[in-house]
């Protein structure tokens, strides 16, 4: 008959230890409980001994690395993990997590709990297995630490060992074809993390899951058209500017992506070069995109990330969310970017150009999106303009242009911030845009505007 490993990987834990170990031993089919130790200074090891458990010192600290040698040392066919300081775990917590392995469909088991998932998993990770692994997105609590699955499949499994471990033991049990479940274990009750670890945790998180989204080669961009295309039902038909368009580079951001990653990679003078030799704005576009070639998804948001945001942008989309605006960017930076950036602080759209992906790496290659280019209805006589974007939102959410608000800094803002029914010039880095824009804002702050929104 199969039986059950228990692992729980511990460091300083010895209030709860004993609970978890109790429970552990409740199912019949429970054949060991290991006690990976995470070199505790208090009395975890000798309550974990007293407790009946078997007892291994892990030999680098690390939940990852604890989880690791588990998998290594248990004997059972299946294999439970559970964390150390969650005593309120149901009785049968082993039983819930074994039973969908054990009746033969189902090769790794995800836990979830009626709680509300945390912070991180909300703002970050969810988000982020939309873009990157959206088949991962139904699952709860993605973070969730307490998992199960059959030893033949977690023995080919590599564990980070940092926050990521959770999140990358998901999306490394789906890149293996595992069969894998969702299993409620009712209502637990775990430490809630100090607001100073969430940094790191979401930093980990973030890595653990662009580490294998530079993999997977099936990658591919969000698509605008459909994103746009779903947004018309939340219109809020009572006000007169329903949509609000920001431009990213040192309006979100307080600095140009391209010229923070031309510093950071160091190809700043092949852009000032190409800056002086093309004039035409799509030759610009594919020539800059060479100079990403090689780079890999995580080192780009790395460089995103050393850009600080415009103080306080998240406040004013908080204030146009609650008035019932839609709201996007439009930009001729890169998708990735402003996906990012839609995500962090849930926006509805971006439109920007589609760098290409081949193993994980730009191939240097850019797909700019068709909205960009002068149709019929343009307003604009640019070939290729970002007012271009504007008509297209419009048309594509049955509104006129007097029903958008749009917000930029520079020279190539200036059609869409003067085709738009409301335009602001912020902080323009090029002084004609202030002579077109309806509402000249000197000051990096978005305040201002929120008054014009009704």
């Amino acid at each position: 008959m199969k039986n059950i490993s228990v692992i729980i990987p511990a460091w300083n834990e010895e209030a709860t230890i004993s609970e978890v170990i109790r429970k552990a031993f409740n199912s019949k089919l429970t054949k060991e409980v290991l006690v990976i130790d995470d070199d505790s200074t208090d009395n975890t090891v000798s309550v974990a001994l007293l407790s009946g458990a078997c007892v291994i010192g892990s030999a680098e600290k690390g939940k990852g690395i604890s989880m690791q040698e588990g998998v290594r040392l248990a004997t059972g066919d299946y294999l439970v993990f559970l964390d150390a300081d969650i005593p309120t775990y149901p009785e049968d917590i082993v039983d819930l997590m074994a039973n969908p392995l054990m009746e033969g469909n189902i090769d790794f088991v995800k836990s979830c709990f009626d709680r509300q998932a945390g912070r991180v998993t909300e703002l970050l990770a969810k988000p982020l297995l939309d873009i990157y692994f959206p088949e991962l997105n139904q699952f709860s609590q993605p973070l969730s630490g307490i998992v199960s699955g059959k030893r033949s499949f977690l023995e080919n499994i590599v564990f980070e060992n940092d926050y990521g471990v959770d999140i990358g033991l998901l999306i490394d049990m789906y890149q293996a074809n595992a069969r894998i479940a969702e299993v409620n274990i009712g209502y637990v009750e775990n430490k809630m993390k100090p607001l100073q670890s969430l940094g790191n945790m979401a930093k980990e998180v973030t890595r653990a899951i662009m580490n294998r989204a530079e993999a997977d080669t099936t990658y591919h961009a969000v698509p605008h058209q459909s994103v746009i295309g779903g947004l018309r039902a939340e219109l809020n038909p009572a006000l007169k500017h329903k949509v609000v368009v920001f431009d990213m580079d040192r309006t979100i951001l307080s600095d140009s992506f391209i010229q923070t990653a031309a510093r950071h990679f160091g190809f700043e003078k092949a852009l000032r070069k190409i800056a002086l030799e093309y004039v035409n704005p799509v030759i610009r576009t594919k020539e800059i995109a060479k100079l990403m070639k090689g780079h890999t998804i995580a080192e780009i948001i790395e460089v995103l990330d050393m850009i600080p945001i415009t103080p306080d942008f998240e406040q004013t989309v908080q204030a146009l969310k609650q008035r019932g605006c839609i709201i996007g960017i439009v930009s001729d930076s890169y998708s990735l970017v402003t996906n990012h950036l839609m995500h962090r602080f849930q926006l509805d759209f971006t439109m920007a150009n589609d760098l290409e992906f081949w193993r994980g790496n730009t191939t240097g290659e850019v797909k700019i999106p068709s909205a960009f280019f002068r149709h019929h209805e343009a307003k604009c006589k640019h070939d290729y303009c970002k007012s271009h974007v504007i008509s297209y939102v419009s048309a594509a959410l049955g509104l006129t242009l007097d029903e958008i608000m749009v917000i930029g800094d520079g020279e190539n803002d200036m059609c869409m911030v003067q085709k738009a029914g409301l335009g602001f010039s912020f902080c323009a880095s090029h002084p004609a845009l202030e002579l077109v824009a309806d509402v000249v804002l000197r000051e990096r702050s978005f305040e201002p505007m929120l008054a014009y929104v009704e």
